[in-house]
């Protein structure tokens, strides 16, 4: 089906309903959002989002929050900001632009062209480049803190230095810095300090010129000249070499700087972001890192949570990583509750990065598979830990990757017979026994089946009748394929 709704995300009850009159009148369907936080239960299935329009939101930390998660969501939602009295809009990055309210039906109706645009080419976009760009991922009040100071000092010019532990995420960061920003139609550039010999970091920072040293055979531009206009990132800033130490915060001071083995000054127009999992306030006190460079790098710190600080995002994290390998054609897996559980109780000492491994190994151990508890390796199986409500919520409420039903019998298919065989009245366990998973599975089936006939097939009544939320009755309604009618 073609998407012909228009999201309304906005705090006052006059300029919603006179967007949604206008938003029937180009034959549309108007989603109203009521409370800016909860866009995503309210919205349904994204695919089905023509636009997004977003106007008040409460106050304006609270509106970029929104528009950052629209912007940013795998649906890629054509998102437009609301121009009104009183209210100072700025370019958020990601937007296709603003209309002025009162909105007339010309503007509107350009804006739903520009949407239809901006859809197909994100679609050959993504054909072309695949799953390349990595977002953040996480709910947890610490991830979003983080998501808070990128969209901050994203737009900045600021030096930001990225702390935490390896594996954590942080060349992530600064490539959503980088993303957010003016610059991010420049080149990013990374380097690691400290994975390039001390006598040769000068030339890949700088360059160098034909017959500077044995070996330069041509010359060579340096990390800062390919990123001009872009953003040059840092990455293990505590690992750089003293004397070249110097040579960076001459550049970051004087903002010029000369190839080796000549005396031509450049100038550079880059931002710099660095990163360390270094102690850097310890290695100034011993003298391993310059002070000056210190607080020249650390203008707008962030630090990135270790993950066993958000036990909360592991099961998010499993299905980001899942869809990667997918949309990589390097095949899939599903993990049951159980399997995912225990993998929120493990301490993960390498954090992201380790969990990208397990995950890895998974898919090649157990490819199309379903992995249990008794198939994680071996130090990944911990029993007995009593995990926060938070972690066993969220574990509860993404379903997606987790255990398909593991059955002869598929409740979309099901024949009548084995369908009433589900049915509440069971008063004792057949002779020969019964398979559990089947037949909660396909009393679950039913149960959906008549809370949907029951309210008409709208998916926000049934949802109400069986006290789930919405996007969680949408995923299960997914699972077991079910078309709802009307909604």
């Amino acid at each position: 089906m073609s998407a012909n709704n228009v999201l309304l995300v906005d705090v006052d009850p006059e300029r919603r309903d006179l967007l949604s009159t206008l938003v029937e009148f180009i034959n549309c369907q108007a989603i109203i959002v009521q409370e800016p936080d909860l866009w995503f239960e309210d919205a349904g299935e994204l695919s089905d989002i023509a636009m997004a329009i977003v106007g008040d939101c409460g106050d304006k930390h609270q509106t970029k929050q929104v528009l950052r998660e629209l912007v940013n969501h795998d649906a890629r939602i054509p998102v437009f900001q609301l121009d009104f009295a009183d209210n100072e809009v700025t370019d958020f990055p990601g937007t296709l632009g603003a209309l002025r309210f009162p909105v007339k039906y010309p503007q509107l109706s350009n804006a739903l062209q520009q949407a239809s645009v901006y859809r197909s080419q994100q679609a050959s976009n993504e054909q072309q480049e695949g799953y390349d760009f990595r977002r953040l991922v996480g709910n947890s009040r610490l991830m979003k803190a983080v998501q808070q100071m990128i969209d901050q000092v994203s737009d900045s010019e600021a030096n930001v230095l990225i702390l935490g532990e390896s594996g954590t995420g942080k060349e992530v960061v600064a490539r959503n810095l980088h993303h957010l920003s003016s610059r991010r139609e420049k080149p990013f550039v990374p380097i690691n300090c400290g994975a390039i010999p001390a006598e040769l970091l000068e030339s890949e920072l700088f360059g160098h010129e034909k017959g500077a040293f044995t070996g330069a055979i041509t010359a060579r531009k340096g990390r800062f000249e390919m990123a001009e206009g872009g953003t040059l990132f840092l990455d293990e800033i505590g690992d750089m070499p003293l004397p070249m130490q110097v040579k960076l915060l001459r550049v970051l001071q004087e903002r010029n700087y000369e190839r080796v083995g000549s005396n031509k000054t450049l100038t550079t127009n880059v931002r710099v972001i660095a990163a360390t999992h270094r102690n850097l306030e310890s290695h100034i006190a011993e003298g391993r890192f310059r002070e000056d460079l210190f607080y020249r790098l650390n203008v707008f710190p962030i630090e990135m949570p270790a993950l066993r600080e958000r036990p909360e995002d592991i099961p998010l994290l499993i299905n980001e990583l899942i869809t990667r390998i997918e949309h990589e054609n390097r095949g899939t897996v599903r993990l049951t509750q159980a399997a995912i559980t225990s993998l929120c109780q493990y301490e993960w000492p390498g954090n992201v990065r380790e969990l990208a491994n397990v995950v890895e190994r998974l898919v090649i151990l157990f490819p199309y598979g379903t992995v249990d508890f008794d198939d994680l390796p071996p130090k990944f199986q911990i029993e007995g830990g009593e995990l926060p409500e938070v972690v066993t919520t969220v574990i509860e409420e993404t379903p997606q990757r987790q255990e398909t039903v593991q059955s002869s019998v598929n409740p979309v298919e099901a024949p009548q017979a084995a369908l009433e065989a589900a049915s509440p009245e069971l008063d004792s366990l057949p002779e020969d026994g019964l398979d559990l998973k089947e037949h909660l599975a396909n009393l679950e089936y039913l149960l959906i089946k008549q809370a949907l006939d029951d309210s008409a097939g709208v998916v926000a009544h049934a949802a109400n009748k069986l006290k789930m939320r919405r996007t969680t009755l949408v995923e299960k309604m997914r699972k077991y394929g079910i078309q709802r009618d009307v909604d």
